[in-house]
């Protein structure tokens, strides 16, 4: 009878240990990917293609009254990429459409990108002219960072406005940028 119960108490805590640390794991790794999706989202943005031939897709019409003209200066407010935030762009394109913020799981493996900037409906498959709900399900043509050309992606917002192909020097690596897709009229301020 003692060597029974002295087995249950050994099976009991060796059961329960088991379960203690089995949980912890879990939890520090879904801690753990959390906090490493968040930190690397500007490394996602850093595997852009920085520069492009200024191609547009078919069918993007040219903004007639922009707020910055071909030819302007603006100041760049956003950071989509170290080195963007404060640099002065040179405006290469101004184009009216819609643009989305997408995720996706690029086509070369790896994770999970959410809430990229920017693609626009032109650089959707078989968008047509309809803007797109947040939640639709797309296949992206653009190609602006490896493995976005023809993922699988979702749509997380919509806003119709005016888009913008900037060049630019980075702030932090005196780098050119040379028609740069995409920054929006409201990531732009007057100089």
């Amino acid at each position: 009878m003692k060597k029974e119960i002295v087995i249950s108490i050994v099976s009991l805590f060796a059961a329960f240990t088991l379960t203690a640390c089995g949980g912890n794991t879990t939890d520090n790794e879904k801690k753990d990917t959390h906090s490493s999706t968040e930190e690397n989202m500007p490394m996602d943005h850093s595997m852009m293609d920085h520069s492009s031939s200024g191609e547009v897709p078919e069918g993007l019409k040219v903004a007639e009254n922009p707020t910055y003209p071909v030819g302007s200066q603006a100041i760049i407010e956003t950071d989509h990429m170290e080195g963007m935030k404060g640099a002065e762009a040179t405006i290469v394109g101004a184009y009216d459409t819609t643009v989305y913020t997408i995720s996706y799981t690029p086509t070369t493996g790896g994770e999970k990108v959410t809430n990229h900037k920017w693609v626009i409906q032109e650089e959707i498959k078989e968008a047509g002219s309809e803007t797109l709900k947040p939640g639709s399900k797309v296949t992206i043509e653009a190609n602006h960072m490896e493995g976005m050309q023809d993922a699988s992606a979702e749509i997380d917002s919509a806003e119709k406005t005016t888009v913008y192909m900037i060049d630019y020097t980075s702030t932090t690596n005196g780098e050119k940028v040379t028609n740069h897709k995409w920054v929006t009229e409201s990531e732009l301020s007057s100089k």
